[in-house]
């Protein structure tokens, strides 16, 4: 039997702070992305122990990936901890970057559920990227734009010197800073009013 730890101090800070994100919208938009993607619905409503085993992750990323996803399927928690790692790799594989991804215990000891849905959302629209998956989750990737500008654009935008982004103090110098002498708060001859 598992027994939870009580958790004390800034460790439950932490852990209360992560609970305090969790959304489960997110998580039945994530669960209906899923059940769309593989074609049939979660084993039972709990999400992360439908999850757990690693089964249903790697079916996914067998969709998204061709030739990744292989899987089996057991009680044993050493085999549900790898088919959740060939999912990370199958995600990594996408493009996906890690830290976009969750890590293993983050799933199964439900340490932070809230990183297991972000990658879930992140793998969707990487899979969409890549014309695997037919819609994605959350905003869209954006594809990278390059400019086409001739050379004398080029010339011309190099030539102009933006006195505001690189700190143009109105010709202010040091003239007049006396380093190393004595401050003359009355000027260079004090007695001078007096003559």
């Amino acid at each position: 039997m598992e027994e939870e730890k009580t958790l004390y101090g800034i460790d439950k800070e932490i852990q209360a702070r992560i609970d305090s994100k969790y959304s489960v919208e997110r998580e039945q938009e994530a669960r209906q992305w899923i059940e769309q993607l593989i074609g049939e619905p979660f084993p039972s409503d709990d999400f992360a122990e439908s999850l757990k085993d690693g089964v249903i992750l790697c079916k996914v990323i067998g969709k998204l990936v061709p030739g990744q996803g292989k899987f089996k399927q057991s009680k044993m928690p050493f085999i549900q901890m790898e088919n959740i790692s060939i999912f990370l790799r199958g995600a990594d594989a996408l493009g996906v970057p890690k830290h976009d991804l969750f890590q293993t215990v983050d799933l199964f000891e439900k340490k932070n559920m809230t990183q297991v849905i972000d990658s879930i959302f992140a793998i969707s629209r990487y899979g969409y990227k890549a014309g695997t998956s037919p819609n994605y989750l959350g905003p869209k990737l954006a594809d990278k734009q390059t400019g086409n500008y001739s050379k004398q654009a080029y010339d011309a935008g190099n030539a102009s010197f933006n006195t505001y982004q690189y700190g143009y103090t109105g010709g202010a110098n040091q003239s007049g800073m006396n380093f190393g002498q004595r401050r003359n708060i009355a000027g260079k001859d004090p007695y001078e009013q007096y003559k």
